[in-house]
């Protein structure tokens, strides 16, 4: 029997695909790393651009949805959003699509299976989570409200007033990841560095060489650009978005850098309603709204911002089964604007691990027997 949960795929790393590898899950993706013989088939068999020798991995997407770094799950075993994944994907597609129209640098995706699926080529991720914000809201508003005048090095103008856009796009990068023993950096994932803390440690970030720190300002400016304009056509602004880059190998063997993971998705952004803001109030187009509901929600907000509450945290995603109700205007959300970001609808499997195993072993003989 089809129920909600059968069409949610909320566990993404069991799948039979051929690996030597241990299966990598992350809060959403998982990664299956290909084997040499499979990757240098591949490149062969569908002609990716890239050199022979090169490492590819299949990645899963999941309808798991994540919010304070935890997992939440709803009632009667639905533990993913309905069509979260096929959105997340879809909006990504589309945007390096465009990004490819504009002449901007390259993905890691090389192929797309199915909606779920992606085929990427092994990056070299910088250890950067790259920031751009266009609107001042979130985490910066409330230090802005408390007297905070400078963020990531950047001096902000006094008056300015909550949810309001920003003089310029101001890019606020944090690190990914824990890295040690580098001077003015804290030792935490997820704190905020200035373009300073990079140009003095830019080989612990993973920068190959100095001009390099540009360019990917560069290429995080001109992806929120693109992104923004193609968004403000459909009245919907841009607010906030995350990006990641890292360095791959062209088919010369040249390396180049490039964006990675998902761009201007609702998890990786806030994009709000323009009619609306218009109006005076925000509608959130993104995980902000769940992210809202949830500090709404629970007695005790603290927990879900105190980092070092995290033990009581990760028990309220676990003894709190959230209402079917919650998690489908989640679904709607990541629906609504991924159709209007597409112009198309996005159609919901009703067996996703299924029918990821048949096109797998059909087109690419990725399945262990």
């Amino acid at each position: 029997m089809m129920t909600l949960a059968t069409q949610v795929l909320a566990v993404n790393d069991d799948l039979p695909i051929r690996t030597d590898l241990p299966v990598h899950s992350g809060k959403v993706r998982s990664v299956y790393w290909l084997t040499a013989a499979d990757s240098e088939r591949l490149i062969r068999e569908k002609n990716y651009p890239v050199a022979p020798d090169t490492p590819l991995a299949i990645m899963v997407i999941s309808d798991r949805i994540s919010a304070f770094d935890c997992i939440w799950h709803g009632e009667n075993g639905l533990n993913g959003v309905p069509g979260k994944g096929a959105a997340l994907n879809a909006i990504s597609n589309h945007w390096f699509a465009l990004f490819k129209q504009h002449g901007l640098a390259d993905s890691h995706i090389l192929d797309i299976p199915h909606p779920l699926v992606w085929i990427v080529q092994k990056a070299r991720p910088l250890k950067i989570e790259a920031i751009a914000r266009q609107y001042i809201t979130g985490s910066m508003w409330r230090a802005y409200s408390k007297g905070e005048r400078e963020f990531c090095g950047i001096t902000l103008p006094e008056g300015l007033q909550k949810d309001q856009k920003l003089p310029e796009i101001l890019i606020t990068p944090s690190t990914k990841g824990i890295l040690t023993g580098l001077a003015g950096v804290p030792e935490a994932d997820d704190v905020n560095i200035s373009r300073t803390d990079i140009e003095r440690h830019s080989a612990a970030f993973g920068f190959e060489q100095l001009s390099d720190i540009s360019l990917y300002e560069t290429l995080l400016k001109q992806g929120f650009g693109v992104i923004s304009d193609a968004l403000a056509a459909l009245d919907q602004m841009f607010v906030d978005t995350k990006f990641e880059f890292g360095y791959v190998k062209d088919a010369q063997g040249q390396s180049k850098l490039i964006y990675m993971d998902e761009v201007g998705t609702p998890d990786s952004s806030r994009i709000w309603d323009g009619a609306s803001w218009r109006n005076g109030s925000i509608v959130e187009q993104s995980k902000e709204g769940f992210r809202q509901w949830l500090l709404s929600n629970f007695p005790d907000p603290d927990i879900l911002l105190n980092k070092d509450r995290m033990p009581e945290r990760a028990a309220l995603a676990r003894d709190n089964a959230l209402p079917t109700e919650v998690m489908m205007d989640i679904s709607r959300t990541y629906l609504g604007i991924a159709e209007k970001v597409t112009g198309r609808k996005i159609e919901l499997a009703t067996n996703p691990k299924a029918e990821i195993i048949e096109v797998l072993g059909r087109d690419y003989g990725l399945i262990a027997e």
